[in-house]
């Protein structure tokens, strides 16, 4: 009943951290051409999906800018082995969303590490079914409230996806970058770089194979060409 009760609080208290959108939602599978369109509706609170793009090459996710008008946004898995353990995703702020197509276009704005207490959540509830040790060790896991950078330079910097911080447990680290459509400066910039949002985020199945043992932390993130890309065959 313990362990019932922790599940639950755990869910709940992910819920109450996110959009309503979110709180029931169930992000689909990495390598979906669904998962950025989802993250689009949860980071900018909007029904706004448009037409997302998987790139299997990094150099053209790297020099690909969303659009808002048509809405287009774009996505990169990358593996270790066949399991995916990262999708980054680029997407348009909520602000550039209600300038573009109304105010009601879209809601209060979300950054990366909710929807990766979200990923969490996910891969908590599926380990309950089948190993109640290891939902309780995910739900242990720290998801670290990166401040988002304000370059592409930045954004496309290595880091830990994962590592052991000093307090014994599992952190997760979820880098992005954020234009701020409502900053006064926004007019000086050149209009590809205007309410960009990008993130990246680990994957729920590779919560679950930190959480199961079946992999250990840290894992490096170096972006570029020993980063597989592209889907295993």
């Amino acid at each position: 009943m313990n362990k019932l009760r922790r599940s639950l609080f755990f869910l709940l208290a992910i819920g109450a951290a996110m959009p309503a959108v979110a709180a029931t939602q169930e992000l689909p599978a990495p390598e979906s051409a669904e998962f950025c369109t989802a993250v689009q509706k949860i980071l900018a609170n909007t029904d706004m999906g448009g037409t997302n793009t998987v790139f299997t090459v990094l150099g053209d996710y790297g020099a690909s800018k969303p659009t808002v008008d048509p809405l287009t946004t774009f996505q990169l898995v990358s593996y270790q082995g066949s399991l995916p353990i990262m999708v980054s995703c680029k997407i348009k702020t909520a602000a550039h969303l209600r300038a573009a197509h109304g105010d009601e276009a879209a809601g209060q704005q979300r950054f990366c590490p909710d929807v990766t207490r979200l990923l969490q959540a996910q891969a908590v509830a599926k380990l309950r079914a089948t190993d109640g040790a290891a939902a309780d060790r995910a739900a242990a896991f720290v998801v670290d409230d990166n401040e988002p950078y304000a370059t592409g330079r930045g954004y496309l910097g290595d880091f830990q996806l994962s590592y052991v911080g000093e307090d014994g447990a599992v952190h997760f680290n979820s880098p992005g970058l954020f234009q701020d459509y409502d900053a006064w400066f926004t007019w000086i910039l050149p209009e590809r770089l205007q309410g960009q949002s990008y993130c990246h985020f680990p994957t729920a199945e590779y919560m679950e194979a930190l959480a199961s043992g079946a992999m250990q932390p840290p894992i490096d993130i170096v972006f570029d060409d020993t980063l597989v890309v592209a889907p295993p065959r």
